[in-house]
């Protein structure tokens, strides 16, 4: 089997420079998930003056902006409410969507980082790094689906306590679906690259 290129054959030193710069953001980043993920919870865990951050549709509201401060009609897009309390199931909702969104985020950064060691070794095609850059996709789409789909669960218990359950939970927002469809195509993308990369190493090798 032919050995691996040398990594100063294979990446310049700014490239060098920029996956170093990689994992530094990548550590940062995880840290950033999983602290904001642990402070979410903890904020949450008594249940009591819960905030909850809801995206809403065909939502009209009054606001301050006119003149004197007059109230002005607008369409509300985002705000963030505060339940005096959750339903049980809404409670458990938030904790398992921040638990999957620090979850998915510390793996992606994990996998993505033993890509980069592995690329500064010199190897940048073979099948460790296809399996690498499809399971950092998978685990990206799971969590864009999961994360919103427990999240909404959250709001529309937000608002049924709120509403006392005469909100119409059709004027909050659901999944993003144009955001999955980039996530995936992005990830199916990135696999193909790195899937076919490999192939032509190999072929390259057996012709050597």
């Amino acid at each position: 089997m032919a050995s691996p290129r040398s990594t100063s054959r294979t990446l310049s030193r700014g490239d060098t420079g920029s996956f170093l710069l990689f994992i530094v953001a990548g550590v940062a980043i995880a840290a950033w998930a999983v602290i904001r993920s642990v402070g979410t919870i903890v904020a949450a865990v008594g249940n009591r003056d819960v905030r909850v951050p809801i995206e809403f549709l065909d939502t009209v509201a009054q606001a301050p902006i006119g003149p004197d401060g007059a109230s002005v009609p607008v369409e509300l897009t985002g705000a963030v409410v505060t339940a005096p309390s959750l339903p049980l199931a809404s409670l458990w909702a938030l904790f398992l969507s921040q638990g999957i969104f620090a979850a998915a985020v510390v793996t992606v950064v994990v996998l993505l980082v033993v890509l980069c060691v592995g690329i500064l070794k010199g190897e940048i095609f073979s099948r460790r790094h296809t399996r690498l850059v499809a399971a950092a996709g998978i685990v990206s789409l799971v969590a864009a689906f999961a994360v919103p789909f427990f999240h909404n669960m959250v709001a529309n218990g937000a608002l049924a306590w709120l509403s006392d359950r005469t909100y119409d939970r059709g004027l909050t927002q659901q999944i993003d679906l144009p955001i999955l469809i980039v996530i995936g195509f992005v990830a199916g993308l990135s696999s193909t690259v790195f899937t076919v990369g490999d192939r032509l190493r190999r072929d390259t090798e057996g012709l050597v």
